[in-house]
């Protein structure tokens, strides 16, 4: 897969690319956490991660930081933990889900006997505590990984036999997307504490593209791109009857292979950018931009809500504990500036490069048994030495974070 800047025009055939995986690249997800790491899962049964250079790719990229393996058949979704630090999720066509401890390496939940057929799509939900999945069985299952059971499942979500999607929403329902025994395309809404009837159901039209959700926490509104279509209908969702409230239709000409979704905090607040869009067409990849027009150029409270920001609420191992934390938000007032947060990026870097170093082992083989016994505590004890320095470092910063804001907040007092 490829990476570049955001630019306009066509982009030479020569440019870098990732190369490290030996089949197709089915899926890649950028790490909400660190803006230069992207996890990639492969028809080669490998899911990989990388590190980007912080200027772009310059030469192709064929070293991971790490591969992932445990997966038997090809692995067609990768999925990010929203609040936890280097936990990543793959699901593969072997029906099996395994959540990965990044900085490890290690595979430390694996779900193989929960789905008996394909996995359309996972999502976790807002604080990560669970997932829900779509499955080719008609099934949407919500899942706790930690505990490693169904805490609850819908049989014939949608009745149609075509692709279906689940994701979970910031209070806790589940919106899904797929076809009635019609084939027409399905829209529906639930609570995940009683599955038996959906809170609402709309029946769309009859194309037979599956229906991709996209969705905004901040301002719940869902953007649904049909794969083949070449149109994005956008909803809100409500607490009021009748829960999902049909906004409007963006159309365009050509038809859409693929859509990416941008972040909010990569947004344009000057303009009142509530959602940007990148449309995969066959030879191009298009912006679509939504705004919405204000005449004050004063900054729009109501468009922007504190949203999810860049810092991890929890480290690996923590979550993999048992804790759980709600997404650290942070304000797009003044736009975002990736400004302290790239200095800290560092220290998530260290922690990443430094795990490959696991692979030196095979060297120590042929070693007498006990230089090599001896020479791994040396390497444990030098390992929690740098994690305690590690921590106590990152104590320090989110201390100084803390009274920097204060600071700040009260010279906002004084000036006004």
């Amino acid at each position: 897969f490829f990476i570049s800047p955001l630019q306009t025009g066509r982009i030479d055939k020569s440019y870098p690319t990732v190369c490290g995986h030996t089949g197709p690249v089915l899926d890649i997800d950028w790490c909400p956490h660190n803006d230069q790491v992207i996890a990639s899962g492969s028809e080669d049964c490998t899911v990989m991660v990388w590190q980007i250079p912080e200027n772009g790719l310059t030469l192709s990229l064929t070293e991971p930081v790490v591969v992932l393996e445990g997966h038997s058949k090809r692995v067609g979704i990768v999925a990010w933990h929203p609040t936890a630090r280097n936990v990543l999720l793959s699901a593969g066509c072997d029906n099996a889900i395994i959540i990965w401890n990044v900085g490890t390496g290690e595979a430390l939940i694996n779900l193989d006997d929960m789905h008996v057929d394909m996995i359309y799509n996972v999502s976790w939900n807002r604080n990560g505590s669970l997932i829900c999945t779509a499955s080719k069985d008609k099934k949407v299952r919500v899942i706790d990984p930690r505990k490693q059971e169904i805490v609850t499942e819908k049989e014939k979500t949608h009745e149609g036999a075509r692709p279906m999607r689940a994701i979970f929403l910031a209070d806790g329902n589940i919106f899904t997307t797929g076809f009635s025994r019609m084939s027409e395309r399905q829209l529906a809404l639930w609570n995940p504490k009683n599955m038996e009837e959906p809170i609402a159901l709309h029946e769309m039209d009859t194309s037979n593209g599956v229906l991709l959700p996209f969705y905004d926490p901040d301002t719940n509104i869902i953007y649904l791109c049909g794969k083949g279509d070449s149109s994005i209908r956008y909803f809100e969702i409500t607490d009021e009857s009748p829960y999902v409230h049909y906004l409007n239709t963006f159309s365009s000409k050509e038809p859409q292979r693929g859509m990416g979704f941008m972040p909010k905090r990569g947004l344009d607040v000057n303009k009142c950018e509530i959602a940007r869009f990148f449309k995969l067409h066959e030879r191009k990849c298009e912006p679509i931009i939504m705004t919405v027009p204000r005449k004050s150029d004063l900054f729009q409270d109501d468009l922007y809500p504190d949203t999810a920001g860049p810092e991890a609420a929890l480290e690996a191992e923590e979550w993999f504990e048992g804790k759980n934390a709600d997404p650290l938000l942070i304000s797009l007032k003044h736009g975002y500036i990736p400004g302290k947060n790239r200095d800290l990026k560092v220290v998530k870097k260290n922690i990443l490069d430094s795990k490959p170093a696991a692979n030196k082992k095979s060297d120590l083989i042929n070693a007498p048994k006990k230089a090599a016994d001896a020479s791994n505590t040396q390497n444990e004890a030098k390992l929690d030495e740098i994690l305690k320095e590690l921590k106590s470092i990152k104590d320090t910063i989110t201390n100084q974070d803390e009274r920097i804001s204060k600071l700040e907040q009260q010279m906002a007092k004084i000036a006004d």
